[in-house]
């Protein structure tokens, strides 16, 4: 009798921790399959690095395929056209398709440049941190703008949901303009959907608010909060600021050399439209075993899944889906998968813990949430020098484990527990 066939569809942060916490908490019971649109791993949280040459993208980049054989996993990076649910099919863009029995979706989001004319790096008129190609094409344009420097705007768009990196590479250009000695010639702007500094999607996390605008102000950087972005022009972008029942209150046309605005996510094109499984922006439903109600065999993790804002602002402000948040789904999923081959019903929960580090170039600000979505047990934020040198830590640790094909190493999950950080509900 064959064995049961999973597949992980996506390679990032989640798809590539999931391939390998799956493979061991099944223990040979299942095929165990990644399908990607690449052969590569790139650690997105250094791109802001990338973007000012702190780091060459390929000092980021894992290729997948010999660590994957080497743990028994299955890899393809035809990638997946279409997910057809009803009949566990996966349709694949070469035209062939896969069968499954389970199905963990991990693609993470698809990029919205689009939805606001003039954003993005692809015709338009911003650069990007959100793929590491974007970001190593803005460190060209960053280095012309050095040339010429003029005013710089960082943020996040309506409908955003990741703000921590766009006030890291806020604060990262804002230290190597330092060094670089041109800071005098370059006044900053900071345009964010956010209702207030530090909400990250998330109503502030500890004292993220006094903590960000305290930095802002330190730095000479100004801000514009309930932004919605109208559109972008060369050299000129067009915002609103907006109050509660959508009233705008003041209008803004603001001048830049240099411009990066990360964008709105919506699901990817292979589930995207899909009755049941998604959300109307293509985001995945999943209960509280991260399974989809709908279509009990698809499970789903990552920045793909659907989290409903923590509250109504003035612009739309989606929840970020962070690193440990991510992992903590995937050993929900792992040990659900489990239980069903053993013939259990699921019953792990993700806790949806969060711990993260935003480096600022020479200083940083990390914070515990736990949960991450409010009201929180652990509600804690800190700044210093530390955070710097814990995240360049934090990514020389990380890029280890996925190039041993590791998810979490027993010292990592010691360590955890004894902070009282626990991935699973207990």
């Amino acid at each position: 009798m064959a064995k049961p066939r999973i597949i992980i569809l996506g390679a990032g942060l989640g798809g590539t921790i999931a391939a390998y916490e799956i493979q061991h908490a099944v223990k040979g019971r299942a095929e165990v399959m990644t399908v990607a649109e690449s052969e590569d791993y790139w650690f997105i949280p250094s791109n802001p690095w990338v973007a000012v040459r702190w780091r060459e993208p390929e000092a980021i980049r894992v290729h997948l395929p010999p660590v994957f054989k080497k743990k028994g996993i299955g890899f393809t990076s035809v990638g997946a056209k279409r997910v057809h649910p009803a009949e566990k099919r996966l349709e694949l863009n070469d035209g062939t398709s896969l069968t499954y029995d389970y199905l963990v979706i991990a693609t993470g989001p698809n990029l919205a440049f689009d939805e606001i004319s003039g954003l993005g790096p692809h015709g338009g008129h911003t650069v990007s941190v959100c793929e590491t190609a974007h970001a190593a094409e803005a460190a060209e344009q960053f280095e012309r703008f050095c040339q010429n420097p003029g005013p710089i705007i960082v943020g996040a768009v309506q409908g955003a949901s990741c703000y921590g990196p766009a006030y890291e590479f806020m604060l990262i250009l804002e230290t190597e303009l330092r060094r670089r000695k041109i800071r005098d010639k370059v006044p900053m702007t900071f345009v964010t959907a956010e209702p207030y500094i530090g909400h990250l999607g998330l109503d502030g996390v500890g004292d993220t608010k006094s903590l960000l605008e305290s930095t802002l102000r330190d730095k000479h950087i100004k801000w514009v909060t309930s932004a919605r972005v109208t559109s972008v022009e060369p050299g000129m972008m067009h915002v609103e600021e907006v109050a509660e029942g959508n009233v705008v209150t003041k209008t803004h046309d603001l001048p830049f050399g240099f411009a990066m605005m990360l964008p709105a996510f919506r699901g990817v094109p292979a589930v995207f439209g899909i009755e049941g499984l998604v959300n109307p922006r293509g985001f995945v439903l999943v209960d509280k075993h991260q399974r989809n109600p709908a279509f009990p065999e698809v499970f789903a993790l990552g920045v793909c899944v659907a989290i409903p804002p923590t509250g109504p602002t003035p612009v739309p402000v989606g929840v970020p889906k962070t690193g440990f948040m991510i992992e903590s789904m995937a050993t929900a999923i792992a040990a659900n998968l489990s239980a069903i081959l053993d013939g259990k019903p699921p019953i792990a929960e993700a806790t949806w813990n969060a711990i993260c580090l935003a480096d600022f170039g020479d200083g940083g600000v990390a914070f515990v949430a736990q949960p991450q979505i409010p009201p929180r047990n652990v509600n804690w934020s800190s700044s210093g020098k530390w955070v710097h040198l814990a995240k360049v830590g934090f990514e020389k640790y990380f890029l280890r484990k996925i190039r041993k094909g590791e998810s979490e190493p027993f010292y990592e999950k010691l360590a955890l527990h004894v902070l009282g950080i626990e991935k699973l509900k207990m």
